[in-house]
């Protein structure tokens, strides 16, 4: 299975020694190895305090990391739409009437919505640095450090049962605490935190966690837990980090989960995983892989990273039209991003990108001001219509539309921003570590204690060179680690123009270990190639990859613009003063034909050619019409795969199909632009 085979790599960081390479009277000693050495220790960053395992990665503190290109430009779409301005259009967050602003927690307003919305939005202020946000965010950061209660708790007071007080809320909103922490050093924070969790310890058990939602997500409670005993060293907050674990729901069954909802499995999986930080029981560890394939082994067998679960996974619901909410995305990208520093283990940063790249995206019309509920790696209608028992929500859920429920409407604006966060970290033996992929600078604290900036040049995942210059004051040595991705074979490196022998392995790092000088400048090379996946456990479907990209039939998408407050989900509110024109609503239907399977060579990789195209003037590449690449196939059309009689695709004919319809060529763009799309195909015979 493959978190043994995982397993065997992180008890096993075998190093591989591959040589110097001599430049400019300087010895560069690069290695390809399995994950940092953990046994030195980073001192100039917060990171595992005993008796917590050392963190293969160290995350670095907001405010490292400047984005750029089209990773920049999902954020600044971001903040000129639907996250940008959500405080004015949502009655969730509306200030009159609001929990979060008062001592008492009470109020017809407050629940997740707000801290859902802030994660996102207060760290995407930080790191754009944009001075409405940022103030924004403080109002709602001072708001819940004044108001916390005498007795430590704070925010709504809510309680599902007698004397069972609801903390799931509180969850969230800590983390937003924690990086307006990192961002401002301002110590109520701390204090905050500490006076919360005594109170929390003092809670009995039979009172503590017991409703539905904060039973599953209990180990996002413990991350903070953690976040504050690394600043802290006070050990009580391991007992409470104990009791968080002993009354959280159990993700540690063999075959089964405590509950198979798309966004607590997503969210929720690592929590045996972030305890074994404290337990070292690897048997913690393996929980969260197991779990992980055991989701997918069921229903992911669809290309995207993700599953199908709609709202819960069904028995028997497998296809590939089957969706995931835009909060489940996330949520699975946010534990990949644990889960790489807890681990070392590339795996997470693999999946964290082909959710990225392939699922997330389509989620959103391309200006951000629009989402949808729901989206499938296979789906030819987004509207207002109930699809419903074809999907298991009953209601407009595949529309796009500004409030497209209150969890995924506000929990949206994390994705890409702690996508950035993480895409580069530090490492104990004060080295810096390339994670995922993008244009941008990082700057940080490496070798000797002297501040380091790296500046980084790439279209990727949309093309295969990675360029960094390193800008020192005067030179030092560190480590420097790049990650090479698991589809890629033949990745190779270069500094300053001179080839450095080293036999890259797919899923491990290329370690650099050198006395960087000024304008050194370091191109990583990742070779892209066709590579075709067939999904036995899914009618023998194929889905077609180019690199670290999942590739879609181009399917013409026709937008009828929409009210926004008419066919609106049941729990969908606005403020009164919204002008809905401003916000409006989208249903989008094929405007082509769709149903279409490939016809593939004996070498299936050679059924398709790659035609590169101009990189988009707007830097945003995730449309169908700015799409750097694309690919062009063969295939006939299959007329009984049709629309079904829940509104849907119908599920996939088992392949190899018969089909008595004339060849043609098809068009193939990332799937991850298409917001129609068919991603898993069926093979004609």
């Amino acid at each position: 299975m493959l978190f043994l085979s995982t397993m065997k790599n992180l008890l096993l960081p075998i190093i591989f020694v591959l040589g110097c390479f001599s430049t400019q009277a300087q010895s560069i000693k690069a290695a390809v190895v399995t994950k940092p050495d953990t046994n030195s220790i980073n001192t100039f960053y917060v990171s595992n305090k005993f008796p917590l395992l050392k963190q293969a990665f160290i995350k670095l503190p907001i405010g490292s990391i400047k984005p750029g290109g089209w990773l920049k430009k999902q954020l600044e779409l971001q903040s000129a739409g639907l996250t940008g301005h959500l405080d004015e259009i949502s009655i969730w967050l509306n200030r009159t009437d609001n929990a979060w602003l008062n001592k008492s927690g009470l109020g017809k307003y407050g629940w997740e919505e707000l801290p859902y919305w802030l994660k996102g939005y207060g760290d995407i202020a930080y790191m754009l640095n944009d001075k409405r946000m940022l103030a924004t965010t403080k109002f709602w950061i001072d708001a819940v450090i004044n108001n916390q209660r005498s007795n430590g708790d704070f925010g709504p007071l809510v309680y599902k049962g007698e004397g069972k007080r609801d903390l799931w809320t509180n969850m969230p909103m800590l983390w937003c605490l924690q990086s307006y922490y990192e961002y401002s050093k301002d110590a109520r924070v701390i204090n905050l935190m500490r006076k919360y969790f005594k109170w929390e310890l003092s809670i009995p058990d039979d009172k503590f966690l017991q409703d539905y939602w904060e039973n599953s997500r209990g180990g996002d409670n413990l991350l903070s837990v953690y976040w504050l005993y690394n600043r802290t060293g006070e050990t009580w907050l391991l007992d409470l980090a104990t009791k968080l674990d002993r009354c959280t729901a159990n993700w540690r069954q063999a075959n089964n989960l405590p509950n198979w909802h798309n966004v607590n499995v997503a969210e929720c999986f690592r929590e045996p995983a972030t305890y074994y930080l404290q337990s070292h029981l690897l048997s913690d560890l393996n929980a969260s892989y197991a779990d992980f394939n055991l989701v997918r082994n069921i229903y992911g067998q669809v290309p995207g990273g993700m599953f199908g679960a709609d709202e819960n996974a069904r028995q028997g619901y497998t296809d590939p039209r089957q969706a995931v909410e835009t909060c489940g995305m996330v949520e699975q990208m946010t534990s990949d991003e644990y889960l790489l520093q807890f681990t070392g283990d590339t795996f997470w940063a693999d999946n964290c990108e082909d959710v990225a790249f392939n699922t997330f995206p389509a989620a959103f019309t391309s200006d951000y001001k629009a989402l949808r509920y729901l989206t499938a790696p296979n789906m030819v209608v987004s509207d207002s219509k109930n699809h419903s028992p074809g999907i298991a929500n009953d209601g407009p859920f595949l529309a796009m539309n500004p409030f497209s429920s209150r969890c995924c409407q506000h929990n949206h604006a994390a994705g890409w921003v702690y996508y950035a966060e993480n895409s580069w970290m530090a490492t104990p033996d004060k080295g810096l570590a390339a994670q995922l992929y993008s244009d941008g600078q990082v700057n940080a604290v490496a070798g000797n204690g002297q501040k380091v900036n790296i500046t980084e040049s790439t279209h990727y995942p949309f093309e295969e060179q990675v360029s960094f210059r390193i800008n020192v004051a005067a030179s030092v040595k560190f480590p420097l680690y790049l990650r090479i991705p698991a589809w890629c074979n033949n990745a190779n490196v270069k500094v300053n123009g001179k080839v450095i022998p080293v036999n890259a392995v797919p899923g491990k790092y290329i370690k650099l270990t050198y006395t960087w000088k000024n304008g050194d400048v370091v191109a990583l090379q990742l070779p892209m190639h066709i590579k075709v996946k067939t999904w036995g456990n899914n009618k023998n479907s194929v889905s077609v990859n180019y690199g670290p990209l999942t590739f879609s039939l181009k399917i013409a998408e026709n937008y009828v613009k929409k009210n926004s407050k008419v066919d609106v989900q049941g729990d969908a509110g606005w403020q009164k003063t919204v002008d809905p024109a401003k916000w409006p609503a989208y249903d989008i239907y094929a405007a082509s034909p769709w149903n279409y399977g490939l016809l593939l060579d004996k070498d299936a990789a050679a059924s398709f050619a790659v035609i590169k195209k101009s990189w988009p003037k707007d830097d945003n590449p995730f449309t169908n019409t700015n799409a750097p690449i694309q690919l062009v196939a063969k295939g006939k059309q299959i007329t009984s795969w049709t629309i079904d009689q829940y509104g849907l695709c119908a599920i996939l004919p088992p392949s190899p199909v018969v089909s008595d319809q004339p060849e043609k060529t098809l068009t193939l763009v990332p799937m991850g632009g298409a917001r129609l799309r068919i991603s898993a195909f069926p093979v004609v015979k």
